[in-house]
């Protein structure tokens, strides 16, 4: 994982949450595959994300763009990161 200045996928997530377990398993796996790097954010940390994405963790971004909620697919995560 690294900083969020550089990684391409940022997902917001929350302790505790399977689903956020199980997105972060899928986005390690596709980001060591390609060589990318990712950043997780804990909307505990800030009310402003808890506001926004309380009813949707995980969330994932790439390139700065939301790009799933709830569920992580690998192959849609690829193509993203490929294009």
């Amino acid at each position: 994982m690294s900083g969020a200045t550089d990684a391409r996928v940022t997902l917001y997530s929350r302790p505790g949450c399977h689903l956020c377990d199980d997105a972060r398993a899928i986005i390690e796996q596709v980001c060591a595959e390609l060589g990318e790097s990712y950043a997780e954010m804990s909307i505990d940390d800030e009310p402003t994300l808890q506001e926004r994405f309380g009813h949707e963790i995980p969330v994932t971004f790439v390139d700065g763009r939301q790009h799933d909620f709830w569920r992580v697919d690998p192959v849609r995560l690829r193509r993203a990161l490929a294009g």
